[in-house]
């Protein structure tokens, strides 16, 4: 049977949120005007910010949650989804490299936007209330910088 620790959940997301703050800045350096490089900026900014929370979270995990509702095949599921999915830096260089210009970094941006949505709602499984009410606080954060992202996106267009 796999150990699972409550922390990881943390340690995931907090892996997410320095991806993402990475890629941001990335991004901001691709654009050529201010309204751009700022936006991209300020989604950078939330990035650090989603890291504060999820590592204060993760300190206050004393002690491991019971887990034994759930299959090792989920929790094989999340750790797949973070290591696929959600993009670890060896992913981040790579997809980089891939990423020429502002149109192609807000696609990447906006589907990983969607993929930590995805990853915060199944984490909402393993926190206790408070926690959940903090995750949702984030979920409609990430929301709002998809719905941002498309709005620069049709903008350029």
């Amino acid at each position: 049977m796999a150990i699972f620790e409550a922390k990881e959940i943390f340690k995931f997301a907090i892996k997410i949120e320095e991806n993402g703050e990475k890629f941001y800045r990335f991004a901001s350096n691709l654009a050529n005007d201010e309204e751009t490089k700022k936006i991209f900026n300020y989604l950078g900014d939330e990035e650090v910010k989603h890291k504060k929370t999820f590592t204060k979270l993760l300190s206050e995990v004393t002690k491991d949650v019971s887990f034994e509702n759930y299959s090792d095949e989920y929790f094989d599921y999340l750790k797949y989804y973070v290591d696929n999915v959600i993009f670890t830096e060896e992913q981040l260089e790579k997809q980089q490299k891939e990423v020429e210009d502002v149109i192609s970094a807000i696609k990447f941006a906006m589907q990983k936007e969607l993929d930590s949505v995805l990853y915060y709602h199944e984490m909402e499984k393993f926190v206790t209330s408070k926690q959940k009410d903090l995750l949702e606080e984030i979920i409609t954060e990430e929301r709002k910088h998809y719905t941002k992202l498309s709005e620069m996106k049709e903008n350029l267009k």
